[in-house]
């Protein structure tokens, strides 16, 4: 019997384990996607690749990509280092996506200004890189570090015990502690070991995020806010098919015109997107005499589970999402509009962010026996914090104003928050809930169905797309895996382009 002395050794041990590899996986995302994040702004080529392809990458659950991936890191370094290295390589595929998005944002923001002063003065590409471009993207780099920290928590548990096939691998570190001592019902020890992870946060904040955070305002450039700008979100659906738009432009100008209607031009933005499709069909065409009548019996089967599996999904995100706008609108708006001590409230709010659901399900299982409702938790949990952090970060440069209009005409109670606190989130919600969507997606596939280190279920919804996900990567059926993730992709890009799109444009067209 391990005495608690002992056991808090051992915590604070694993925990820095843990923490090693979190900071490494930070390092290495930093670098990446600093000069991802810069060439994709500056290179129409690389931006027209890369925009479309991060956008939808960032939505998928990432989890569902592990296989391929630890294959690879195994087959070249076996043993403790490779599976060390996996598990780094699975918290990078974490972190890495909305820090490239974050530089590539900064750098298309950049006054021309700066740019003209580097072609004045003919600076090298080095040269241009440490004075302009660096600098330039550090104030952004440094609010999207926060938050990759936080979900790189999120999956800290999933990628220290994670499985290929029938292998089973787990690594030394807080995340495999959490979760066997949850599952396991020592409650004291496992309250122990949530509260050493608490402080390592803190620590982490405190002292790293606080340091980043100075020393990245030093190149702020201030009025971000200020300079009309279009929203990442919004150049991912564009970029894509503006060189197929150039290129067939004389050839549909009349018919764009015999069909300008309310849906035209998003369906032709959509046109790259149509194009995997095609190239897909004709794969499956010129394969077709290669394949047998049961395997086409097989896929017609994978492809009713996984609609069925996408729809009852949907609607357990949408149904959580529909709680964290009634939890997060109101709580924003008080933060921002209404307190004092917005400071004190937004490092609560980063500790809190950064306490990932995924150590908290032994207590939510515990909590309550139903699938359906864990699920529910670990969703809500997943993107509420993205729509609180989008709207406060929205609405930095609005508060001066806003509150010098409540000052001045006495604005008060409902008339203020229908007439301009909720006006002035508007946008913030609008980009934070495609985020918070994006992160439940990626959720989905610990919510829906969640396994111990042994391979014990420990809690499982009936019907999901995460449920499916997990269900085929850990049988290793790799068709329906596949079935299953060419579904999302193609609900997922349809989403963004009729919904969210449409949404962003109306949005965006009475605030520019």
């Amino acid at each position: 019997m391990i005495g608690p002395l002992s056991e808090l050794a051992l915590l604070l041990l694993d925990t820095s384990y843990s923490w090693i590899r979190m900071l490494i996986a930070l390092a290495i995302s930093l670098l990446l996607s600093i000069f991802m994040g810069i060439a994709m702004a500056r290179s129409k080529a690389v931006g027209r690749i890369l925009v479309p392809l991060i956008d939808i990458l960032q939505t998928l659950p990432i989890l569902a990509f592990f296989p391929i991936a630890i294959y690879l890191v195994l087959a070249v370094l076996p043993g403790l280092i490779g599976i060390n290295f996996a598990v780094i390589f699975l918290i990078i595929t974490s972190m890495l996506w909305n820090m490239i998005f974050g530089v590539y944002e900064a750098i298309r923001t950049l006054p021309n200004e700066l740019i003209e002063i580097g072609r004045m003065y003919r600076l090298t590409l080095y040269q241009r890189l440490k004075n302009i471009f660096i600098p330039a993207s550090l104030p952004r780099l440094s609010e999207q570090m926060s938050l990759s920290w936080a979900i790189g928590l999120f999956y800290l548990v999933t990628s220290e015990i994670f499985s290929t096939g029938s292998q089973q691998y787990a690594v030394q570190g807080i995340g495999v502690d959490l979760a066997n001592l949850g599952f396991s019902g020592n409650s004291a020890y496992y309250a122990l070991g949530i509260a050493v992870f608490v402080i390592f946060v803190i620590v982490t904040r405190l002292t790293l995020f606080s340091f980043f955070d100075r020393f990245a305002n030093k190149f702020s450039l201030v009025p971000y806010g200020k300079r009309k700008r279009e929203s990442t979100f919004n150049l991912a659906l564009k970029r894509p098919v503006t060189g197929i738009f150039n290129a067939l432009r004389p050839y549909y100008v009349r018919l764009k015109d015999v069909l300008s209607s309310v849906g035209f031009k998003e369906a032709l933005k959509a046109t790259g997107y149509l194009v995997v499709v095609v190239f897909a069909i004709l794969v499956a065409l010129f394969a077709y005499p290669y394949i047998s009548t049961s395997t086409v019996a097989n896929l017609a089967s994978y492809e009713f589970n996984s609609l069925e599996s996408l729809l009852f999904s949907f609607l357990r995100i949408w149904g959580a999402f529909a709680a964290i706008i009634a939890v997060a609108i109101p709580i924003s708006i008080y933060v921002v509009f209404l307190s004092t001590h917005r400071n004190s409230y937004l490092l609560i709010f980063q500790v809190l962010a950064s306490i990932p659901a995924t150590i908290l399900l032994p207590l939510l299982v515990y909590v309550s026996k139903s699938g359906e409702v864990v699920a529910f938790l670990v969703f809500f949990l997943s993107g509420l914090w993205y729509v609180i952090f989008s709207i406060i970060a929205s609405t930095k440069y609005l508060q001066i104003n806003t509150d010098e209009i409540i000052r001045i005409f006495k604005v008060r109670g409902l008339y203020a928050w229908r007439k301009i606190y909720l006006k002035a989130i508007a946008p913030g919600l609008i980009t934070g809930a495609v985020t918070a969507i994006a992160a439940e997606w990626n959720a989905s596939i610990i919510a829906e169905r969640f396994s111990s280190s042994s391979g014990a279920v420990l809690t499982s919804v009936n019907t999901g797309m995460g449920k499916l996900l997990d269900v085929s990567l850990s049988s290793g059926n790799l068709y329906l895996m596949l079935v299953a993730l060419i579904n999302m992709t193609a609900m997922i890009i349809l989403f963004n382009t009729f919904v969210w799109k449409k949404f962003y444009d109306r949005i965006t067209s009475v605030y520019s």
